[in-house]
């Protein structure tokens, strides 16, 4: 299968301004969401459910991503429509990818570190059974479009015109960094940052997809997929 251009369609604002939004989205906002979780209960007068906060946070980052890589997601949605049938097909050859490296990244999460089961699925099944609607919302439609622009789209596709190796050693590495180290900070745990592990084989498997698709609605709907499979796991 050949490889279709995937670092194309970034513009300069794309570059600059997503890099300063994906610092604030990876480094800033987690922390900033407390505060700004109880200064609205305070404004409010009432108190914000977790599973409302969730879904307003990620509608809001929903809507700067859209707003900000409007070029970005253009490019990849002509090319999408321009061979649909290539991006299926490349999203369920990464489907498969997904859940082997997974599997393998989990065994030696096993043999490394006591912490082996996942956190991301951990904090979806959680989160399923007490709110399965806005849980779904969050992982399945919002939560992947913002990841994915970011860490394929400007991470990714920014790198790979320096160097190949680096797109993927950044991307996979910030992706799982992303998912790491709030747990981390607030348990004053470093051992947790070896399960960064189980990360880094997702988003090798996303940014592959990414890669041979040519396209992010490919990346996207792997995303999406592996994250309804988890919470449709968590409710059974």
């Amino acid at each position: 299968m050949a490889k279709r251009k995937s670092s194309g369609g970034l513009t300069g604002l794309e570059r600059s301004g997503g890099t300063v939004f994906f610092v604030c989205y990876l480094l800033l906002l987690p922390l900033a969401a407390g505060p700004a979780r109880r200064l609205g209960e305070e404004l409010m007068g009432r108190r914000i459910s977790g599973e409302l906060y969730g879904a307003a946070y990620y509608y809001v980052l929903f809507a700067v991503t859209a707003i900000l890589f409007h070029h970005l997601l253009g490019t990849s949605t002509r090319r999408f429509l321009d061979d649909p049938a290539r991006a299926l097909k490349t999203a369920a050859a990464g489907l498969v990818a997904y859940y082997g490296l997974c599997g393998l990244a989990a065994r030696l999460g096993q043999v490394f570190s006591d912490r082996s089961g996942n956190l991301n699925d951990s904090a979806i099944s959680a989160r399923t059974g007490s709110a399965p609607h806005m849980t779904l919302l969050i992982v399945v439609f919002l939560a992947p479009f913002v990841e994915e622009t970011l860490f394929r789209g400007l991470v990714f596709g920014g790198l790979k015109e320096r160097s190949r190796l680096l797109a993927y050693a950044a991307s996979c590495a910030l992706f799982a960094l992303a998912h790491v180290w709030q747990f981390a900070v607030a348990n004053r745990d470093p051992a947790y940052f070896a399960v960064m592990a189980q990360y880094l084989a997702p988003g090798l498997a996303l940014a592959w997809t990414y890669e041979h698709s040519g396209t992010l609605w490919a990346s996207i709907g792997l995303h999406a997929g592996a994250n309804a499979l988890s919470a449709l796991a968590g409710a059974v």
